[in-house]
Order: structure tokens, then sequence, then C-alpha cells
């Protein structure tokens, strides 16, 4: 399903970062895996183990994917966790590298600006080359303050670090934060050119709280959000924040923080029209529909649901796009997917009546 006579403009996506009604709906989604886009376009799309020519073209079609589904910008993100020397904690069933204090201070700190550079240097320069005009990315740096305490040591070790050694608790997100400041800096200095906004991803809840208590997030953890926020805002772009959970307790603390918009919502949580009326007079926001719309149902129901929401949501909220309350999974149905873009089409097709 290409759109021909689609004219991607990403100052769609940048005026909900502003909080501002965009000109015309667009569409965003935090990720689209790269085996769903392989299930669309009929061919294997992997970035694995590529060449500067091979990587180059690898990154056209995925634009061209994303345009090609009216999408005015699309997601990149230099995963740090990825790169994280001893990395796999964060996936559960192991933990980190860093359980002691020996740990943290063996662990090889100094390396990884370097890993990350030599990983990512190649993809931020293909996607360069390849962005369609009218179109850019958003992301930055991928995986967040917390998620990355999760990495080197586990969660399980983590909540247990707190109690039994809270020196290194408190200095393990100093070292995190610090770590991220140089690898956000050098992004923002070289690439954000290609970038409408930025963003970071951090899941801080789950379904009925947030994974730690509120209080050690606000000692521990947002304070290296807010030296991360700054630095982006000194560069002149805006920042998203994209969280999973019940995280309603520290939304007020994101917001003084200086997040311009903030994605991920499930309808077990929350209704999106809860956070519309709580949150949308201050900052922008995107998704809307759970997942579970998206996997089980016949597209026709997705497609009538997301008419008739996305109407909704687009009268209330000031800056919104449309979008997945998280990302696009391999599992989703095809037809779905392009079920809730036609969807989204519809809507800008009813509003330009």
């Amino acid at each position: 399903m290409k759109s021909t006579d689609f004219i991607p403009d990403y100052t769609n996506l940048l005026q909900v970062l502003l909080n501002q009604r965009p000109r015309r709906l667009p569409v965003y989604e935090h990720h689209i895996d790269a085996p769903f886009i392989s299930k669309v376009l009929g061919e294997e799309m992997n970035p694995q183990n590529l060449n500067s020519n091979e990587l180059t073209e690898y990154y056209r079609k995925i634009i061209g994917f994303w345009k090609d589904m009216t999408y005015d910008g699309f997601d990149f993100e230099a995963a740090i966790c990825d790169i994280l020397p001893g990395h796999g904690a964060i996936m559960g069933g192991m933990a980190g590298p860093i359980q002691t204090r020996d740990d943290f201070n063996k662990y090889p700190w100094k390396e990884i600006p370097l890993i990350f550079k030599e990983t990512y240097a190649p993809h931020f320069e293909a996607i360069r080359k390849t962005l369609l005009a009218g179109m850019k990315a958003y992301g930055g740096c991928g995986y967040g303050i917390f998620e990355a305490s999760q990495d080197l040591v586990g969660y399980e070790p983590l909540c247990i670090m707190q109690c039994l050694d809270p020196d290194l608790f408190r200095d393990l997100f100093v070292k995190i934060g610090d770590l991220w400041i140089e690898l956000w800096s050098w992004v923002i200095k070289n690439y954000s050119d290609i970038y409408v906004f930025f963003r970071m991803g951090d899941d801080l809840g789950y379904k009925t709280s947030t994974l730690l208590d509120p209080d050690v997030i606000r000692q521990h953890i947002l304070p290296q959000y807010k030296r991360i926020i700054d630095l982006v805002h000194t560069s002149g772009k805006k920042f998203l924040l994209h969280s999973c959970g019940k995280i309603f307790l520290l939304m007020d603390d994101l917001i003084t923080l200086g997040i311009d918009a903030k994605h991920s919502n499930e309808d077990q949580i929350a209704p999106f029209t809860e956070w519309i009326e709580k949150y949308s007079d201050k900052i922008g926001l995107f998704g809307g529909f759970d997942l579970n719309l998206l996997i089980l149902n016949e597209p026709d129901i997705v497609f009538q649901n997301v008419l008739k929401q996305g109407l909704i949501f687009r009268q209330k909220a000031n800056g919104y796009g449309l979008g997945s309350g998280n990302s696009i999974p391999e599992y989703i149905p095809v037809d779905n997917f392009l079920a809730m873009i036609e969807a989204a089409k519809e809507i800008r097709r009813i509003e330009n009546k």
C-alpha cells in the first residue's frame, strides 16, 4: 500500500512537540521492527553485518517504507545498552556485570564511547545519505538511565543493592548519567541535522505502579534526566520521553524537568483520554491505540476504532500524533497495521473537506 501522492513534512511532528495542533495529523511509532517491515516489503531487512553500500541501501528502503506509510519521520536510536560490555541482564534471566564496588571500579567505562561511535557512525552516515525531502529521524541514543542500570546490574540485584549498598546504588546512576551525557553530546554535535527532535525511552513502570519507589526515582534517576533534557534543549531541539507503565505519580516531575511530549499508553492502565485530560495543556502526546486492539481484532474493527477515537483525540488534544501505544512488533497482523494507517488517512481526508 504505497501513497505515491504523500509529501512528508516533518514540521507536523515538530508541532506536536510544541504542543500545537499540527496542520496535518501525523502518524508516529516509537519503533517498527525490521522483521515486520520485511513482511510488508516481501524481502528480508536486516541491518547486521552490512558494508557501507549495503547499509545505505538498507536505510533507503527503510525510510522509503515509512514514507509510503505516510509518516513524516522515522525512528532511529543508537542503542547504548546493546554495545555495553556484559549486556543482557535487561532481558532477564541473568545478573549484570556490576554487582559490587569492585565490579563498578573495574568496569570498562572509558571504552564504551569508542565502541559506540565505531558501531553507530556508519548508520548515522547512511541515514544522512538517504534522507528523503521533508523527512527527518527522531530518536538519538537508545535506552534510558533506569534501563541501563538494569542492564548493568539486573532488576532484582539492583533492588537489593539499593538496600545493602546505597552508596554504590547512588554512584551507579551518576556514572550512567555521565556516560549518557558524553554519548548524547557526540550524537548532537555530529548528527543533530538529521533529527526533527530527540527522544529517550526509559520504562519506569508497569501496569500498576513504578518499578522503583517514586521517591527513589526522583532522587537518583530524574536528576540524570534533567542533564539530558537540558543538553537537548540547549542544542535547539525538543525532547520526547517514551516510558511504559503507570507513572502518573511522576508526570508532574517529568513535566517540570522540561519534557516536551510523552509516548506510551495501555488501556489497562488508563484510557488515552485520561492522558489528554491530565496533560494535553502542558505537553504533546503521541499514541492512543493499545497493542491489543491492533493484535486481536479484524482489520475493519481496527479501522473503525482508530477512525472514531482518532477524531476524538485529534479534537481534544492540543499537540497529538496518532499511533500505537507502544510500537509495531513482528507479530502484529500486517492488515491490522495497514487498517490503522488507512484510518489516519481518512481522518486527514475528513479534515480537508
